[in-house]
């Protein structure tokens, strides 16, 4: 399965333009449309996302969210989430796609993934947007567009605020559509740097094939990395969103699962190991037991 550590290697793959930095960069569907690779395997990559795609055919896939809203929507990409699509060369709307090191090399966005949590949390859910709200989100894309291909002395301050406005624009518009409650415990809490860190361990961890982790379905794993009591940890977990550290394990696990019975032809041997079970059986056991289907019914369901 091919991974791209950098947005250059990933442009290359897909045939389009290179990046005019190495750190972030933004597209119009429309200018990738004549060059793109129309169908891509499952890939994954170490970036950020964020799209509105106003017009469009086929299918894309993130994770295992294979059903956009058949509206103008917003939808997002994380580090390591398994992606592929198949479509047709019709697609309008903007996406930009920033790395950890643009983050770090901010001088507004330290606090980024705190303020806007849906960025690492499983909230990267597409969602429909509305003809007013599109208006607006497409201003600010075009805005950094325009000012990521003219740029002047102070242009990355000026894209750093309009990514700031964008994410906040898309947080509210995320918070009117699901529950307020539940968004307000992803989003306010104060040890959600805790969560975040846990949650990236976890994801690289689960997404190493070739871990030599011990026990790495067990939440004392990653307290333990994380030098912290496992308690702790599952008290921070639960506090935030209501689920226990354990349970995040496990939706991790069957999303990844997902995915791979959705995008890949690789057997379910091959993907119970490949997710560090100690055999199919019980793979499929734990898979059956939180989606009421075994690993076989789900993909042929799909």
């Amino acid at each position: 399965m091919k991974h791209f550590t950098s947005i250059s290697d990933y442009c290359r793959a897909i045939n389009i333009s290179p990046p005019k930095q190495p750190y972030f960069d933004i597209r119009s569907f429309e200018e990738n449309m004549p060059t793109v690779v129309a169908s891509m395997e499952p890939f994954r990559h170490e970036f950020y996302a964020i799209a509105i795609k106003v017009e469009g055919s086929g299918k894309a896939i993130t994770s295992h969210y294979n059903n956009f809203p058949d509206g103008a929507t917003v939808f997002f990409n994380t580090p390591f989430q398994l992606i592929s699509w198949d479509i047709l060369p019709d697609w309008q709307g903007y996406y930009i796609m920033f790395s950890k090191e643009f983050i770090i090399r901010s001088k507004h966005l330290q606090e980024l993934l705190t303020e806007f949590p849906f960025l690492k949390i499983d909230k990267s859910i597409p969602f429909e947007v509305k003809p007013e709200e599109v208006s607006k989100l497409l201003s600010i894309y075009e805005a950094i567009y325009h000012e990521h291909h003219h740029p002047k002395p102070d242009s990355s301050a000026v894209i750093e605020a309009h990514v700031l406005v964008l994410l906040t624009y898309v947080k509210r518009f995320f918070v009117s559509q699901f529950d307020e409650q539940e968004a307000d415990k992803a989003i306010r809490k104060a040890d959600v740097n805790l969560l975040s860190r846990f949650q990236t361990l976890l994801e690289l961890t689960l997404n190493d094939l070739e871990t030599e982790a011990r026990k790495p379905h067990s939440p004392s794993y990653y307290a333990e990395q994380i030098a912290v009591h496992p308690n702790h940890l599952n008290a921070i977990v639960k506090q935030i969103t209501g689920h226990t550290a354990k349970a995040h394990i496990n939706a991790q696990l069957i999303r990844m699962a997902k995915s791979r019975l959705i995008q890949t032809s690789d057997s379910v041997k091959e993907i119970a190991y490949g997710l560090n079970f100690d055999s199919p059986n019980n793979f499929n056991a734990f898979f059956k037991k939180h989606t009421g289907q075994t690993p076989n019914s789900f993909r042929k369901s799909q």
